[in-house]
């Protein structure tokens, strides 16, 4: 019964996040809608982490699961990612790079600024 009062829960926040993108013109997903409706209610204490914390964990178990059908759709169709393959890689390892670089810089920054703008020591 825990379980199924959980799931209604987290069931009535998505129906909130779908409503709140049906209203608001923004190109934003209703999922992050409901990301944000949840942290406000966690914060604000509208709503207990106990009140979702067992079906929470059990969705993000069964996680890798529910991703198999989108991998095994990829192999299916693997020759039109043959065709793809070097823009994909190509842009993987860019894509990594700049994050990497951005965030080293990024910390390198905040770690300087908070030593009050000295150098290496």
């Amino acid at each position: 019964m825990k379980y199924l009062q959980q799931a209604v829960i987290l069931a009535a926040v998505t129906s909130a996040a779908e409503l709140i993108k049906y209203l608001l013109p923004l190109p934003v997903p209703a999922s992050i809608y409901g990301l944000l409706l949840l942290f406000l209610l966690l914060k604000t204490g509208l709503l207990r982490l106990e009140q979702v914390e067992d079906v929470g964990n059990l969705l993000l178990e069964l996680m890798p699961l529910l991703l198999v059908p989108a991998s095994v759709s990829v192999l299916a169709d693997l020759e039109t990612v043959r065709t793809m393959l070097a823009p994909l890689l190509l842009a993987g390892f860019l894509g990594t790079a700049l994050v990497m670089l951005t965030a080293g810089r990024t910390a390198q920054r905040i770690i300087r600024s908070r030593r009050g703008g000295r150098g290496n020591e």
